[in-house]
């Protein structure tokens, strides 16, 4: 891809994709939120109807739901974007929606181990409070850390 042609997506383009994956994200998570809820939930009862004097058996299981809940989330993320960014669409739905799609520096399509750094090094931008994300409003090629983590950028269709 010359670079001439190259048309980067821009923060707000980004933004506005992040927000739509997040609703879908959103609907995802709350489903498994519920159906672990719901399994755990019978556990619930049935362990505080045989230990109605301990509340150790059901601590026990209320963290084991949290954190089947945050592992399974983390998961859903993790392939929706990694699947996606590395698909033939090289785009996640809302950057579908949007017109924009994710490639390597090069312009080609990026593989599911670079769209799972990509994916993971977006940890690395919320730690430092988003600075991050915000850079792909100041950098040259409109980079967010991720991507520059990754070798990635984020170009109009």
């Amino acid at each position: 891809m010359e670079q001439a042609a190259v048309s980067y997506a821009g923060f707000w383009k980004r933004f506005i994709a992040y927000l739509i994956d997040d609703l879908v994200l959103s609907a995802a998570g709350t489903a498994v939120f519920l159906l672990i809820g719901a399994l755990f939930g019978l556990s619930f009862l049935s362990l505080f109807r045989d230990n109605a004097e301990s509340l150790v058996p059901l601590i026990v299981a209320a963290a084991a739901a949290i954190m089947l809940s945050i592992l399974a989330l983390t998961i859903i993320g993790w392939m929706y974007y990694a699947l996606m960014e590395a698909s033939v669409t090289q785009a996640t739905l809302g950057k579908m929606a949007l017109g924009i799609k994710v490639t390597d520096l090069q312009g080609n399509r990026i593989s599911f181990g670079k769209a799972t750094g990509r994916y993971f090094g977006k940890i690395v931008s919320v730690m430092i409070f988003y600075i991050g994300f915000i850079m792909a409003g100041f950098t040259e090629k409109k980079q967010a850390l991720h991507d520059i983590m990754a070798g990635c950028l984020v170009v109009n269709k």
